[in-house]
């Protein structure tokens, strides 16, 4: 089978294709054909060793396909089932042994790809509006890269909860379609200065929440952009890491809560991750949840698949497709 490897750390180059045996899957583990990939930052960080994985790794998180063949002791599933995964490393390849558990039925109708689309970023968006900050009708919210995978996602679900959304993108283009997704309030950070466009358009009392992806380009106007007693959820460093900094900055900007959290804290369980990505694909497929796929790349060229998303050149989703 065709496989993606990183022998060493780097850039897109790093990403080299090669033929791999294909693997059995063990007690309590499927093997699953792979029929599309989700390319998410977290691959990025991965294959640049900003998060390490011993080398050398097939990189991906994120797959959906067809069960093939079941272990011993593999109850969630079936041979023949349709499923969708995420949080196991190794998806950029053309079958790959996946634990049974974290595999999740895709509900009929979904369109093609959309499994793949969803599994992370949007159960990643369902845990940023549901649970990291719950949101509640009347909360105002900032979504940075707001016409991004997750940006887009998570601004639907926060509009469904009641929420206002002031999101940030770099385009005019990206603009609109942050608009189209729901978005009440669309900054160009490229052209203005978002804390303070933040501060204009609450009246000067901020946010109750900010959803920030991108971390050390962004991370010290997100907290000026908080109401006392806010929330800053960090989930991505798509700029960098956030350096240390002085925790008093929490007390004087009005009492604010920072957390780092990542989609494994809030699928740690078969009962909370069913829960999450149910209501996800089942809120696509019903056309609930509106999905964009902004570009579909063959598994070759996945390499240019993460030039483009580093690159700030995709709008939604990154697929890869075997």
């Amino acid at each position: 089978m065709k496989s993606i490897r990183v022998h060493q750390y780097g850039g897109p180059e790093a990403l080299a294709m090669e033929d791999l045996p294909v693997p059995e899957p063990g007690k309590g583990e499927a093997l699953v054909n792979i029929e599309a990939i989700g390319v998410n930052f977290i691959d990025v960080y991965q294959r640049m060793g900003l998060y390490r994985s011993p080398l050398p790794f097939t990189p991906g998180n994120e797959a959906e396909g067809v069960v093939v063949r079941t272990g011993p002791g593999a109850g969630e599933v079936k041979t023949g089932d349709r499923v969708a995964y995420a949080g196991v490393l190794g998806s950029y390849t053309e079958a790959a042994v996946v634990p049974s558990w974290r595999l999740v039925r895709l509900p009929a109708g979904l369109e093609a790809g959309w499994g793949a689309a969803l599994m992370l970023q949007g159960m990643t968006a369902h845990y940023l509006a549901h649970a990291a900050y719950p949101l509640h009708p009347g909360d105002a919210c900032l979504v940075h890269a707001a016409a991004g995978g997750v940006g887009l996602l998570l601004t639907q679900m926060a509009k469904g909860r009641g929420a206002r959304v002031i999101g940030t993108v770099s385009t005019k283009e990206k603009a609109e379609l942050a608009r189209s997704f729901g978005a009440d309030d669309v900054i160009l950070y490229t052209e203005q200065d978002f804390e303070a466009e933040v501060r204009r358009l609450t009246g000067g009392k901020g946010v109750q929440v900010v959803y920030d992806s991108v971390g050390k380009t962004t991370f010290e106007k997100s907290l000026g952009c908080l109401s006392p007693r806010g929330y800053l959820a960090l989930y991505g460093q798509s700029s960098g890491p956030v350096p240390p900094f002085d925790l008093q900055v929490l007390n004087s900007k009005g009492g604010l809560f920072v957390t780092r959290p990542s989609l494994a804290h809030y699928t740690a369980t078969r009962e909370e991750l069913l829960q999450r990505a149910n209501d996800v694909l089942g809120w696509a497929a019903s056309g609930k949840l509106k999905v964009r796929i902004g570009a579909r790349f063959p598994l070759s060229e996945a390499a240019e698949a993460h030039r483009q998303l580093a690159g700030r050149k995709t709008t939604g989703k990154v697929l890869l497709l075997p």
